[in-house]
């Protein structure tokens, strides 16, 4: 029985949490170690597939070219080959002919397969380092392609003519496709639907190796894909967003795929606090370290993210969320802490029949000064009374002989009595 790990979007060098915590980039090189340490040399498989996007970006440091060859170099010395194509994120860029796939290609770390440059799938060559399909020594034939983007359809017809045209495998065959699935999430334009990728099977291709989206799903008993290797946003936390890599067992070509998540990962914990219009600045701030110390031992060394809901009697700006963020990961001890405001300030507005009359013109600059002052928590208990202040300052300033600096003085003197 045939056994190999198919992994994808291990997206080494991912930056985009820089500014919380610059270490977190390193973390996508700890979870692909973890990942092919645990589930593909110490499982003794017989083979490694990364369905795209090994990298983010194009362009990469030398560290993170450091980090890639390290854990290739463990895998290769465990005499077990890598098959790899490349992805939206690591493709070659437009009239340019290598990248750094290419770079480990010709190193031996793994095999590049792709179609030629007129789009034909030729056999490996070991001493070119480069074809379209490789026959493996357990059986396997697998077949590579590239990022084909919106000419995804076209390609895969191509494709599929061209397996039919190949000589016939000993065994299985696979083939590594980066592209997406329709309906696996929301808000993706441009994903495959499945009668459009329906001609791979009916040309022979028992195992379509996908990747692209970084979530975890399998249609029927020929089309995975194992999501990305660690998170690339709190969204892809694991409560919400199954997703890992995939080990695969071949029983006379009928594939059985396990998805494996226990694995180093960076743990993520969301948490929502619902507030009220009664809520000021300080009960929040209270009852957000209230939360850190319910929740501290989770909090440890993750990625925490609590989100504010509900209504509140304060303006954003009110809440000094990047200092707060600080103050809680300190007490949290967490990796990164991130407060989300989702919560509205609360609204008031006053019924009137539409039938009646309009009221006095006063009473309606009244009613506003009280819909304002109730909308701020510290001023909601005593909105009428200070309405009614008000619309006597708004009188006094009307007058001719106003004297503004005395107004001024009395309503410091009825701030500090209050």
């Amino acid at each position: 029985m045939v056994r190999f790990l198919h992994v994808a979007d291990v997206h080494l060098g991912f930056n985009k949490y820089r500014q919380d915590n610059p270490d977190r980039t390193f973390d996508f090189f700890t979870a692909f170690d973890s990942a092919l340490q645990t589930y593909a040399i110490e499982a003794q498989v017989d083979f490694v597939l990364i369905a795209g996007d090994l990298f983010e970006e194009r362009m990469i440091t030398p560290g993170i070219l450091n980090q890639a060859e390290y854990v290739l170099d463990k895998v290769r010395s465990a005499g077990i080959p890598v098959l790899a194509i490349e992805g939206n994120h690591d493709n070659c860029p437009y009239g340019v002919k290598s990248n750094w796939l290419r770079y480990l290609c010709e190193k031996d770390y793994l095999y590049l397969l792709e179609p030629d440059e007129s789009g034909q799938l030729q056999p490996w060559d070991s001493e070119a380092a480069q074809g379209g399909y490789i026959d493996l020594p357990c059986g396997v034939r697998v077949i590579g392609s590239r990022w084909y983007g919106a000419s995804a359809p076209r390609a895969i017809q191509q494709l599929a003519s061209q397996i039919q045209a190949l000589p016939p495998a000993a065994g299985a065959t696979i083939l590594l496709f980066h592209h997406g699935l329709e309906g696996q999430v929301s808000r993706y334009q441009g994903a495959l639907r499945y009668n459009e990728l329906l001609p791979l099977r009916q040309a022979g291709v028992d195992y379509l190796a996908l990747g692209h989206i970084h979530r975890h799903y399998a249609v029927e008993d020929w089309i995975f894909n194992p999501g990305s290797v660690e998170a690339n946003s709190i969204q892809e936390n694991q409560q919400q967003n199954p997703r890992g890599v995939l080990l695969v067992s071949l029983d006379q070509g009928v594939p059985q795929a396990e998805l494996k998540r226990d694995y180093w990962q960076r743990p993520i914990h969301r948490y929502t606090l619902t507030l009220t219009p009664s809520d000021t600045v300080s009960h929040v701030e209270s009852q957000l370290q209230q939360l850190v110390q319910r929740h501290r031992a989770d909090m440890a060394e993750a990625i925490v993210e609590v989100t504010l809901k509900g209504e509140v009697g304060f303006e954003r700006g009110d809440l000094s969320v990047r200092s707060l963020q600080g103050q809680l990961q300190e007490a949290a001890n967490a990796f990164i802490f991130r407060v989300g405001f989702a919560a509205t300030p609360v609204a008031y507005q006053t019924y009137r029949d539409a039938t009646a009359e309009p009221p006095p013109r006063a009473q309606i600059e009244e009613q506003v000064f009280t819909d304002l002052l109730a909308s701020v928590a510290e001023y909601r208990d005593r909105a009428e009374s200070l309405a009614k202040v008000l619309m006597h300052i708004k009188e006094d300033l009307l007058q001719p002989n106003a004297n503004i600096p005395d107004l001024y003085k009395w309503l410091a003197d009825l701030s500090l009595e209050s």
